[in-house]
């Protein structure tokens, strides 16, 4: 049984072993001129300014957790549309149930604002 793995153990063992000889060899042959402007902080053009552990507003991450909620869903739709007809009635009813949650959180996201930027 193990044998069925060799090839995907033989693949991997190849890719690392590319993988770090491009990094060694482009350590070694790589140009090591450093210059002030090139270590010097560099942000969108414009010098760095305030404190690099400034708190970031908490939308940020409401927003972000939007985006994994609703992509997660698009992932367990996706596949179930495409086997519907197979699954039966049953599974309507489990997707829209489903679906319906993800609807509430969205509704209760938007009356709490978190969808508003200033």
């Amino acid at each position: 049984m193990l044998a069925e793995y060799l090839p995907t153990l033989l693949f991997l063992i190849v890719a690392g072993g590319i993988g770090i000889a491009l990094l060694v060899v482009g350590n070694l042959l790589g140009p090591k001129t450093p210059t002030a402007a090139k270590l010097s902080p560099y942000e969108s053009g414009f010098e760095a300014f305030g404190d690099a552990r400034m708190q970031f507003d908490v939308r940020y991450y409401l927003i972000a957790i939007q985006f994994i909620v609703f992509d997660l869903e698009i992932i367990f739709i996706v596949p179930w549309t495409l086997v519907f007809t197979e699954i039966g009635p049953r599974s309507l009813v489990t997707m829209g149930l489903f679906v319906g949650m993800l609807f509430l959180g969205f509704i209760y996201v938007w009356k709490k604002g978190a969808l508003e930027w200033e």
